[in-house]
């Protein structure tokens, strides 16, 4: 039977706001401190992730916040037009001294001094939650400049985002700006039911999680969004049920070959991308999802 409405509006609703929020606050008086060893470099720490996004739900524990650096920055400018990358060249000769590597290193040993069991891993530095304060990773990065066009300093045409490097060397790109900034725009334009419509999905993954109909980890809450910000404006609304059944029918019947990641930027799915979602594990949750939906009790 369908899934009653009732609790759909429970899984549309937001999660715990006022802990992620002191929990953010608290982590990033800690990384803005003066004292800081990295204290003297450009750096702009903000809240992403769900909690960013107003896309939390109650099953979120994770508060994630990037820690970027300024000072140096990261590029891909191979694509522009022979003239325009001799531009480029000339305007940043050289390579820079400190690194996103050192920088991660200062910002994990300073952590470390205030909060206990901090970690390292692969790609966030991990804060654990004590008391009140959250689980918190913390991404320490740096500024990445897409270019579409350069011919100097006051004449360019770039898209900015954050880069940062797994423990093999692999470079992962994103752009988590572009990515908020659509996801509220998307939100703006469909009277307010793009966010509650990713909240619920978000929500029924968790429980086919618990159910044992989808494994944990093939449906991570960046692409659902990414999914959802791809269904066409007019699908949502009508209320929760109405919505959900408009949305699902279209991503279950559509040519999801040409979609593309909330930041407007990268493919949704590409194999081989940790920046895009394996088109048979989205399938896979679209799956499950009608299953839950049909088998609803």
């Amino acid at each position: 039977m369908p899934i009653p409405d009732q609790q759909l509006e429970i899984w549309s609703r937001q999660g715990a706001v006022a802990e992620s929020r002191d929990t953010y606050a608290t982590i990033k008086r800690v990384l803005e401190h003066a004292d800081a060893p990295y204290h003297q470099r450009e750096y702009v720490s903000f809240l992403q992730g769900s909690y960013g996004n107003d896309t939390n739900v109650i099953r979120d524990s994770d508060v994630d916040v990037a820690m970027r650096l300024d000072s140096v920055f990261y590029h891909d400018a191979h694509l522009l037009p022979t003239t325009q990358h001799a531009a480029f060249q000339r305007e940043f000769p050289g390579q820079a001294t400190y690194s996103v590597h050192l920088f991660k290193r200062e910002v994990t040993q300073w952590l470390s001094q205030h909060f206990e069991g901090v970690r390292a891993g692969s790609k966030a530095i991990f804060v654990p939650g004590s008391g009140r304060r959250r689980d918190c990773d913390v991404l320490a990065c740096a500024r990445f400049n897409y270019y579409y066009a350069f011919n100097g300093p006051y004449d360019q045409n770039l898209a900015e985002g954050i880069c940062f490097f797994l423990d093999d060397g692999t470079q992962v790109v994103n752009f988590p700006n572009q990515h908020a900034g659509n996801c509220t725009t998307k939100h703006q334009a469909t009277n307010q039911w793009f966010k509650s419509m990713v909240r619920l999905y978000k929500n029924m993954r968790n429980q086919l999680v618990e159910r044992r109909m989808l494994n944990d980890g093939v449906a991570p809450s960046y692409f659902v969004e990414g999914l959802l910000w791809n269904v066409p404006n007019a699908y949502f609304g009508g209320g929760n049920q109405a919505s959900f059944v408009s949305t699902f029918n279209y991503l279950f019947k559509a040519d999801r070959s040409g979609f593309l990641c909330a930041n407007g930027i990268h493919k949704l799915f590409e194999t081989n991308s940790h920046t895009s979602w394996n088109s048979g594990d989205c399938q896979s949750f679209l799956n499950a999802v009608e299953r839950l939906w049909n088998e609803w009790r």
